[in-house]
């Protein structure tokens, strides 16, 4: 376990880190809030666009306001995670997956923590889906990966 504690903890946070710089240089452009990028601007046209979001809520702002519950949630899924995490510590993908999905949980709890939302900013163009930021990005990789460790289930020494 100690050989990976290095190399895990690294990826976490560098994952960690481009979600805060880049919901920083959101924060910090000159985009007003809920407004997209023109579409020649966007980052690959009629794909994906940049735009600032606060959401005090789940995709979609789904339980908008309910930030204890949020609380509640998050500190009980890092909490399984983490167990996961030590307990799998044989399972390279699975390992590795939920340790982006904690990277992930992290960057959004961070912002709710520290501000009282999370910072969105990337559209979907072609298809009607939530603004959504690094972290989301990392939790969704990472749960892909835990589909895929489950169906391998290969364990390293």
């Amino acid at each position: 376990m100690k050989k990976f504690l290095v190399l895990d903890t690294s990826i976490a946070v560098i994952i960690l880190v481009v979600d805060q710089l880049v919901k920083q240089a959101i924060e910090k452009s000159n985009l007003g809030l809920h407004h997209s990028v023109l579409v020649q601007d966007t980052i690959i046209p009629g794909i994906l666009a940049v735009t600032k979001l606060h959401n005090n809520g789940a995709a979609w702002s789904i339980m908008a306001g309910q930030q204890w519950f949020f609380y509640i949630i998050t500190t009980l899924a890092l909490v399984a995670l983490g167990f996961a995490y030590y307990k799998f510590k044989n399972k390279l993908l699975f390992r590795l997956s939920l340790l982006i999905m904690i990277a992930g949980t992290l960057g959004n709890f961070i912002d709710r923590v520290r501000q009282g939302f999370v910072v969105d900013m990337f559209v979907l163009k072609f298809i009607n889906f939530p603004v959504f930021n690094i972290a989301d990005v990392a939790l969704t990789v990472g749960v892909i990966g835990l589909f895929l460790s489950i169906l391998t289930d290969k364990e390293i020494d």
